[in-house]
């Protein structure tokens, strides 16, 4: 199954700069550095965050995540990633956001802020956006790594 919100990260010890760069390939050329393994790994979230916003901003598609095999990886936060799960759906059924608000019964600039993943949306409104295209949304707790 496709997944789009957990990516495996590559960490580059930078020994002349004292650097971690942390690439992550999924995203073709996107890296950032950080001071340490956990920096760099902090900095690779908010990269990560930023390009899956503007993807959707732009309606571009998203990479679907490689295995990690032995790398660390990054995922989006759980409403960025329900936010994701819910705009790969609607392309994947070729649905636009005007039709799901449509479907809703909504205005369009509420789906618009639904899929915007800097803002903060309800869970239960992403459920039912995702009902509409005929997902639904399940949760999971796993050990911390």
């Amino acid at each position: 199954m496709a997944t789009y919100h957990s990516y495996p990260v590559n960490l580059i010890d930078e020994p002349e700069t004292g650097l971690i760069r942390a690439q992550i390939p999924d995203w073709g050329e996107t890296e950032t550095c950080g001071t340490d393994r956990q920096d760099a790994l902090a900095m690779a979230f908010d990269l990560l965050e930023t390009m899956a916003s503007i993807a959707v901003a732009e309606n571009a598609s998203i990479p679907v995540s490689s295995a990690a095999g032995h790398r660390p990886t990054v995922s989006l936060s759980t409403v960025s990633a329900a936010k994701v799960e819910l705009y790969m759906a609607l392309r994947n059924a070729g649905m636009s956001k005007a039709d799901l608000a449509r479907r809703l019964g909504w205005h369009p600039p509420q789906v618009q802020r639904l899929l915007d993943l800097r803002h903060k949306s309800r869970i239960d409104q992403l459920e039912q956006a995702l009902a509409v295209v005929g997902k639904r949304l399940v949760v999971s707790v796993q050990d911390a790594a």
